[in-house]
């Protein structure tokens, strides 16, 4: 462990949440997730790309039998901003019908809003027997509309953050620390 120093982290001002902390902090969640569906079918669905890093890591740490399925989605187009519509890109690989769905999510803003309530309503619409969400990073700073948050790992400031399965331009998520990136680096100077 301890912080790695690749070219990638030349882009970082500030390392936020350190690797230590990131390990500490997700053994803590597995613990909670395990105790609070003790008994219960789990899945864990992680919404792709950014919370593949974080699933993988988190259902290690969970002790109960635990499936897991990813999904992806978008509803950005071509643009940094939302389009306002929400396209599945790849959905589950077998049904969710009587199972505690478990949503894993890298990060919740204002940005990831619109994706996380699609997401969690296709969900129980499919009979779920309960559909709940975990983010490693809530923003709760950014929010414009309430989002039913069940476990997080750490709550950030509005900074532009990479690392540990986030990404700039598809880059930094195998940084494995959560840091700002330096703004002449996205052109937020």
């Amino acid at each position: 462990m301890g912080q790695q120093k690749t070219p990638l982290a030349n882009d970082i001002a500030q390392v936020l949440i350190t690797e230590e902390q990131i390990v500490t902090r997700v053994m803590e969640l597995g613990e909670q997730i395990s105790q609070d569906y003790e008994g219960k079918a789990l899945v864990l669905v992680g919404i792709l790309k950014g919370a593949a890093i974080f699933l993988s890591d988190l259902v290690r740490q969970i002790t109960i039998p635990v499936d897991y399925d990813f999904v992806a989605i978008s509803s950005y187009g071509a643009d940094t901003r939302t389009s306002g519509v929400v396209r599945l890109l790849k959905d589950l690989d077998s049904s969710i019908e009587s199972k505690h769905v478990l949503v894993v999510e890298d990060i919740v803003d204002t940005g990831w809003t619109l994706r996380l309530s699609y997401i969690v309503e296709n969900f129980r619409s499919r009979k779920a027997a309960s559909v709940r969400v975990c983010t490693l990073l809530d923003k709760p700073s950014e929010r414009k509309v309430d989002v039913g948050i069940d476990y997080y790992g750490f709550i950030v400031e509005d900074r532009y953050v990479v690392g540990y399965g986030l990404d700039y331009d598809g880059r930094y998520r195998s940084l494995p620390f959560i840091g700002v990136l330096k703004p002449e680096v996205y052109g937020g100077g």
